[in-house]
């Protein structure tokens, strides 16, 4: 992923996109953020995993900030957060359709062996061991909680 953002970042500079720009250097602080942060806990640098999560982290912020905007009349500020999210998605993997969310919850409680509402957690660990970055879980446990109900 660093040298997807690094090779995003150079041809952003020479097309002279300046919110592509933005958007990869701040991308690219925030790695070396965490990058400093794990040495001084005596880890290496930031794995793909832990890039995955901030970007996710990036644009969910930026979502937030894309409402915000909207709901204040502020058009400009609201378009300037929506390209910010475009360009952050371009980065993260494509997420799942819902019938591959559904095959993936029903994959997922066989393979645990999930009977009940209790087993939950054991159904989501699996999928976000399987499906990293590619499912929202804020939506998909309620998903989950309906399918062991039955």
């Amino acid at each position: 992923m660093r040298e997807d953002i690094s090779e995003g970042l150079k041809l952003a500079l020479k097309a002279r996109d300046q919110r592509r720009t933005a958007t990869l250097r701040s991308i690219n602080a925030a790695i070396k953020d965490r990058d400093i942060a794990n040495r001084g806990e005596g880890k290496g640098p930031a794995t793909n995993d832990e890039i995955l999560s901030m970007i996710q982290k990036m644009v969910k912020q930026r979502e937030e900030s894309f409402a915000i905007y909207a709901q204040a009349g502020r058009a400009d500020l609201a378009t300037v957060e929506k390209e910010e999210i475009d360009i952050l998605n371009e980065f993260l993997p494509k997420g799942l359709t819902d019938e591959e969310v559904t095959a993936a919850i029903a994959a997922a409680i066989s393979a645990t062996g999930a009977e009940g509402p209790k087993d939950m957690g054991k159904v989501v660990a699996q999928l976000k061991a399987a499906y990293p970055g590619r499912i929202d879980f804020g939506k998909v446990s309620g998903q989950v909680r309906a399918a062991l109900s039955v």
